[in-house]
């Protein structure tokens, strides 16, 4: 089970051209309903966030995951205070980010809804030997441990070094079960748990509103 990592007590502060609902003199800003129109046209791949800091399982569905860095090997997403995830996100020590195929759409419509719960039904997720829980028929995941928090607005800006990844063979056109590494300090590699299948390798996005597939159809010759 994760516990609170350190770093939660330290938590860095962006600065804000917003002070009191007013505008600090010196800073420009955009409305909030033309920030949301510019990024409405802003396609992102969609994932899902799991952790459990020992209240039990979350789980919330992100447009904002990217990669930082290979060497060493991080990611980054945010969370809304708003969301009812975010108190366990921020104070657990670890969490899964699943990064999601279009087969997955039912996984990330159950994160973004609210006011139900989330893992009631107990045939598509698990605990990793870690503890961590995670959705089990997606066809990537990555467990990190977090190493950065910082406020931003109203959400919090999340650093994660990833310690371990699973990663469908149907992705490298191989054998049907997953490849799963992780350093040296992870759990070991028989500790491997059952995967479930259900990937098509075709990643899911979100553009303008709504749920997108992004196949060969989709590739412009450059």
């Amino acid at each position: 089970m994760s516990s609170v990592h350190p770093a939660a007590a330290s938590v860095t502060a962006l600065p804000s051209p917003v002070d009191g609902g007013e505008v600090t003199p010196g800073f420009a800003s955009l409305s909030p309903d033309d920030f949301k129109a510019a990024f409405r046209q802003h396609p992102a791949g969609v994932s899902v966030i799991t952790a459990d800091d020992g209240s039990g399982p979350v789980g919330l569905t992100a447009t904002s995951v990217f990669s930082v860095s290979a060497e060493p090997p991080l990611l980054v997403f945010s969370v809304s205070s708003l969301s009812s995830s975010a108190p366990t996100i921020t104070a657990s020590d670890t969490v899964v980010v699943h990064l999601l195929g279009s087969e997955q759409l039912h996984i990330a419509k159950l994160c973004a809804t609210s006011g139900i719960d989330r893992f009631a039904d107990t045939s598509i997720w698990d605990r990793l030997p870690t503890g961590e829980p995670y959705f089990t028929g997606n066809g990537v995941w990555i467990r990190g441990r977090i190493v950065n928090r910082m406020e931003a607005g109203t959400s919090t800006v999340i650093a994660v070094h990833a310690l371990e990844s699973s990663v469908s063979q149907a992705l490298t056109e191989a054998p049907a079960d997953p490849v799963r590494t992780e350093s040296a300090a992870a759990a070991p590699a028989s500790a491997t748990p059952a995967f479930s299948p259900s990937f098509d390798g075709a990643p899911l996005v979100y553009h303008n509103r709504t749920w997108h597939r992004l196949d060969a159809n989709s590739q412009i010759d450059g």
